[in-house]
């Protein structure tokens, strides 16, 4: 018998045999786990030998790599992996995300994100359906949007001469806020050099269109589809009433001035943190590369807010 047509005579060779010679989409993938999870060491080995067994070159995070024994793949760095991967899948919850987001910003690193948190904006996929949609992805079915980030610098000194003190990007939100002593906070707020406001405030929070189902949400801020290049400013138990959200451009460039404070806090994520001072200036803008995630072939956002955010519920 020809070679091809038992191929065709055994059910199943065929199509493996096809699935094995299709080249994957992404030749190369980074496997990223949640840290000081070592419960996260088996699903992390499932998926790559199952990775590996489609002819795709697996990479492991070094941090990941600390709970595997004996890893028999390639172990780096965090910024090794942004610089050699084309897709990285991430196992843990939006925190975990948000963190190698930010890392992989520079590198056009295409993100896949598999849920074991809570909520899991960012992370969609189940560990239940996690062979079957990374299946898919590598075989190029699959739904890619683009999300912004803020690049945020505190210019700090006195006598009319400031210098920049630090730097640092956000994906979800800059917050400036009181601190533990518990007094309001006294910022003035410029957008595009143009003087917005005063506010007396616990803080306010610059957010992206995906920090707003964060910390801006429970401060009253507004859903913002991730589609949009927006910012939205969310005062934080503001004192007064009047100050409302504003949904201003992506291309604007915020300036907070903190005018009176006892211990003043800039917060990133709620991941970077810095203490501010009295006239310190917080500039937060877009940052020039955007964050590529990929999702199941259906994925819906109106669906995603129904089942995380309980509307679908009597």
């Amino acid at each position: 018998m020809p070679c091809f047509l038992w191929l065709c005579a055994v059910p199943g060779i065929l199509e493996l045999w096809f699935n094995a010679a299709m080249p994957a989409a992404f030749p190369t993938v980074a496997l990223i786990g949640k840290y000081k999870a070592p419960e996260i060491a088996e699903p992390v080995m499932h998926l790559a030998r199952f990775l590996e067994a489609r002819g795709v070159k697996v990479l492991i995070d070094r941090l990941t790599a600390a709970h595997i024994k004996d890893c028999p793949y390639d172990v780096l760095l965090l910024e090794e992996l942004g610089r050699k991967a084309d897709l990285a899948i991430v196992l843990g919850g939006d925190g975990t995300m948000l963190n190698i987001a930010r890392t992989f910003a520079p590198y056009d690193v295409a993100l896949v994100g598999i849920n074991q948190g809570r909520l899991g904006f960012l992370t969609d996929i189940s560990l239940d359906t996690m062979f079957e949609t990374i299946t898919s992805i590598l075989e190029g079915q699959f739904v890619s949007e683009e999300r912004m980030l803020l690049e945020s610098e505190v210019w700090s000194g006195g006598n009319g001469s400031q210098e920049r003190v630090f730097d640092v990007l956000a994906f979800n939100d800059v917050v400036v806020a009181k601190g533990f002593q518990g007094g309001l906070v006294e910022i003035e707020v410029q957008v595009d050099s143009q003087f917005i406001y005063n506010q007396r405030s616990d803080g306010l929070i610059v957010a992206t269109p995906t920090g707003s189902t964060a910390y801006a949400l429970s401060s009253g801020g507004p859903i913002v589809h991730p589609a949009l290049s927006v910012m939205a400013l969310v005062p934080v138990a503001p004192h007064t009433l009047s100050n409302r959200p504003i949904i201003i451009s992506g291309d604007s460039t915020v300036e907070i001035i903190v005018r009176s404070a006892d211990d003043p806090r800039a917060h990133f994520d709620s991941h970077s943190h810095f203490d501010l001072r009295e006239g310190d200036r917080v500039v937060v803008r877009r940052y020039a590369h955007k964050i590529k995630l990929l999702h199941p072939v259906g994925h819906s956002y109106y669906a995603m807010l129904r089942e995380k955010l309980y509307w679908n519920r009597d």
